[in-house]
């Protein structure tokens, strides 16, 4: 079949983090669990990628893991435990994926997509991307003219800035494990974002620009930002008890 080198084989969904800037939401739950317009983020997101055709879904997680146990039966994704969750980056979280990963779409657990940006079929290795107007503190991208990421600077102004999903093909994979397994094994790398690793390794590891227009990806850093999106969200209202803790 002419497409089956482009058939999306899985997805990473992490959600193992702390998410400090989110409390007291996050003393509580984990972000991922989070209301928005009367979806939880992490159901909401694993429908999507369900809808596209992608069954394979694994999510990783870590901070109050028995709280995300239920996904597995209700949707049939595969839990995956990160065990340092609470001592190093996002780096951690794909390590411990690091053998499934092949086409393969990298996504956030507290990414919210008012369409399904999901496809059974990708061309080629992609960072979801939106434009920023004037100044921002995001990790802004410069490109050729094949739309190949060429340059990744924190900050910028009036530009195309990382946001939400990546999608890995199996070249990159290929590619990425070994540098991931490499700086995972060095004691001062360890803590990296696997943003900044693939940062350092921009002439080895292809990816190309994939824009989304303004509104379509969401990324909630704060309860504040949620509540600009969605002012009735119930998590909102959350009471942090410690006797949940």
């Amino acid at each position: 079949m002419v497409l089956e080198p482009y058939r999306v084989h899985n997805a990473v969904v992490m959600a193992a983090g702390m998410s400090t800037r989110f409390v007291p939401f996050s003393a509580v739950k984990p972000k991922a669990l989070a209301e928005v317009r009367g979806e939880i983020l992490i159901e909401r997101q694993i429908r999507q990628l369900q809808a596209a055709g992608i069954k394979d879904i694994y999510l990783v997680v870590g901070y109050k893991r028995e709280q995300l146990m239920y996904l597995a039966e209700k949707f049939g994704v595969h839990i995956v435990v990160n065990a340092d969750y609470d001592r190093y980056n996002n780096m951690a979280t794909l390590m411990c994926v690091r053998s499934v990963l092949s086409n393969s779409y990298i996504c956030s657990s507290d990414n919210y997509f008012t369409e399904n940006p999901f496809e059974p079929y990708v061309y080629r290795p992609y960072y979801a991307a939106v434009y920023a107007e004037g100044p921002t503190n995001e990790y802004c991208l410069s490109y050729d003219e094949h739309e190949r990421i060429t340059a990744v600077k924190v900050g910028g102004k009036d530009a195309w800035y990382m946001l939400g999903h990546v999608y890995f093909d199996a070249e990159f994979s290929r590619k990425f494990v070994p540098i991931l397994q490499a700086s995972y094994e060095n004691p001062d790398e360890r803590a990296y974002l696997w943003e900044d690793l693939y940062c350092r390794h921009l002439d080895e590891l292809t990816l190309y620009i994939r824009r989304y227009s303004a509104g379509v990806i969401h990324e909630f850093d704060s309860l504040q930002e949620l509540a600009m999106f969605d002012p009735w969200s119930s998590s909102l209202r959350v009471e942090v008890d410690s006797k949940m803790d």
